[in-house]
């Protein structure tokens, strides 16, 4: 249990789904880095990336070998620069599968001692998305089954009709 791995996302927010996965995962590992996409893709993410690291240093403060880091550019070259050769991914349904199956060929072929490990959260959220959660929030819902406690006060600071 001495290797390291990366758990790479956007975290927009983190969901209890995201939680899960990185629990599981730093059980497996001796180290993981759960490392912060800058997000520049085709929308621009809800939280800055300070938010999105302070949300995840929150959640991940009891588990010791856990670090939360952050990176821009190509996931397999941010691999290859901490020295880490396994990335972890996070599947709740079938629907996730095609995508990360592509990312993860990708990612071989640019890297290939570059591993991906698939690790599913519990069932209970399965179809939690950082995408609904902000959704909910943004039309007011109850956010507190789909996050975290100090998550949940930050989506209420940016939608202050959201319920917990």
């Amino acid at each position: 249990m001495m290797s390291t791995a990366i758990y790479p996302g956007t975290f927009d927010p983190v969901t209890l789904g995201h939680e899960d996965v990185i629990e599981r995962a730093a059980r497996l590992f001796g180290r993981l880095t759960v490392a912060v996409s800058a997000g520049r893709g085709a929308k621009a993410p809800l939280f800055s990336l300070e938010e999105r690291m302070e949300m995840l240093r929150s959640v991940t403060a009891r588990l010791p070998n856990v670090e939360v880091a952050s990176f821009d550019g190509l996931l397999v070259d941010y691999a290859r620069a901490c020295g880490c050769t396994v990335l972890v991914r996070g599947l709740r349904a079938f629907s996730d599968f095609e995508y990360e199956f592509q990312m993860a060929l990708a990612n071989r072929k640019l890297a290939e001692d570059v591993e991906t490990v698939f690790l599913m959260p519990k069932a209970d959220y399965s179809y939690v998305s950082s995408s609904i959660v902000r959704e909910v929030a943004a039309l007011g819902g109850a956010i507190g089954e789909f996050v975290s406690p100090p998550v949940a006060a930050l989506l209420a600071r940016r939608f202050p009709q959201v319920k917990s």
